[in-house]
């Protein structure tokens, strides 16, 4: 008789666990910029460390997907468990040996690798132990990520107050490397008999065969205008309510991690409707509702109207978390659950991409805005520039959604 399917979903929320806790990351910029000597703007974390790694996490999943799926989960969740954590070794080493460029090679890229292949790991594994929930089960993994966050936020204060930043990174390396290993010892493939059901054959596209399609392309576009949205936001949460409610940066932070817990909430709760839903219609409810959202921001901060702008904020980070986590049941109901790992390696190329776009659309655009205000000027309305803008790209979201039809059966 087989063994419980349940433990699989565990291990998947164990290694991403550990490897979402790279959106904390923003609570290690200062103490790294105060033990390394003085660097360009280029230079210096974020640029070396986030968003290095997420460029890096698209990039190694599209390049290692078809290895992820042709050695397994578990081989593959370990692999990222020792990019992931010696990544962070290397990190502190450079921070105790004062070498930028050691920092930028751990955490940037090694990481960032690390991050790609444990992002789509546990994918594949999942998609077929739970064919009648497809959604559900990719819910349960990429919530962890953003739990991982929620958890690797307050530990790294914690830490860091207490060992310095560089031996933050020691320990770290090591917790993280225990978690993700007893999370990949936990997946294993799925049976062709599960207590005597016959589980579906996966069977559809090669990856190569998926990305020549007008529907790969599709979803991409939308990934890539769902990620660009919500980490705009994510990248100026902070300074946002600052300059718009005069919250304390104490009081931002508080709001921040609460945004984590949003995030990876929205994880579960859409990927779960969608299979009530559908995907297209769950990601036209994304753009649609965001759409409204991110028009409304700019009039709730103009009036003072802190509850309901928080609680636009929130609802936009469900949907974001929620558009990542929807999307490998998506892949799979189009092309098929053989390859899906593969393919969703490939489709997360639009983080990378969205993971430079945003941020810049909306701080460059912000503080050109405060570069124009007169002296003691209200700061209300640096951010309608950037909403407005990111609206717009909702709306292309939208428009490309609607687009998205079934392959003919032929094909698949």
């Amino acid at each position: 008789m087989s063994k419980s399917r349940w433990p699989i979903p565990l291990g998947a929320v164990l290694v991403h666990l550990g490897i979402g806790s790279v959106y904390a990351w923003s609570t290690l910029n200062r103490p790294i910029i105060a033990a390394l000597p003085p660097q360009p703007w280029w230079g210096s974390p974020p640029y070396t460390t986030f968003t290095a790694a997420l460029v890096l996490l698209g990039l190694s999943a599209a390049t290692m997907g078809p290895w992820v799926e042709r050695r397994g989960a578990r081989v593959a969740a370990k692999t990222s468990a020792m990019f992931f954590a010696g990544g962070l070794a290397l990190g502190g080493l450079g921070l105790l040996w004062q070498q930028p460029l050691l920092v930028f090679l751990g955490l940037g890229i090694l990481c960032g690798i690390g991050c790609g292949i444990g992002y789509i790991a546990p994918v594949s594994t999942l998609v077929k132990w739970f064919p009648e929930r497809r959604g559900m089960a990719t819910g349960f993994a990429i919530m962890g990520f953003g739990g991982g966050a929620f958890l690797g936020g307050y530990a790294n204060a914690f830490l860091i107050e207490q060992l310095g930043v560089a031996r933050t990174l020691f320990v770290l390396s090591g917790v993280y490397f225990a978690l993700m290993s007893a999370g990949a010892q936990l997946l294993r493939p799925a049976p062709e008999v599960h207590r005597g059901v016959t589980m579906p054959i996966a069977t559809g596209l090669t990856r190569s065969e998926a990305i020549r399609t007008p529907q790969f392309l599709l979803l991409w576009g939308m990934l890539c205008v769902n990620v660009t949205a919500g980490i705009g936001i994510l990248a100026q949460a902070s300074p946002m309510m600052q300059d718009l409610f005069g919250r304390t940066p104490k009081q931002a932070a508080a709001v921040v991690a609460v945004i984590s817990l949003s995030n990876a909430g929205g994880r579960l709760l859409w990927s779960s409707a969608s299979d009530l839903l559908g995907r297209r219609a769950t990601y036209l409810l994304f753009f649609a509702v965001q759409f409204a959202l991110f028009l409304a921001i700019p009039r709730f901060a103009q009036a003072g109207a802190w509850w309901p702008f928080l609680a636009c904020l929130l609802t936009v980070f469900t949907m974001y978390g929620g558009g990542f986590a929807t999307m490998p049941a998506f892949l799979a109901d189009l092309f098929g659950a053989r390859n899906v790992g593969a393919i969703h390696g490939a489709v997360l190329t639009a983080w990378s991409v969205a993971a430079v776009m945003g941020p810049v659309i909306i701080t460059q655009l912000s503080e050109r805005a405060r570069a124009a205000l007169a002296p003691g000027a209200p700061r209300v309305h640096i951010y309608d520039q950037p909403l407005m803008l990111l609206a717009g790209l909702l709306v292309v979201g939208l428009v490309l959604t609607l687009a998205v039809k079934p392959l003919p059966s032929a094909t698949k």
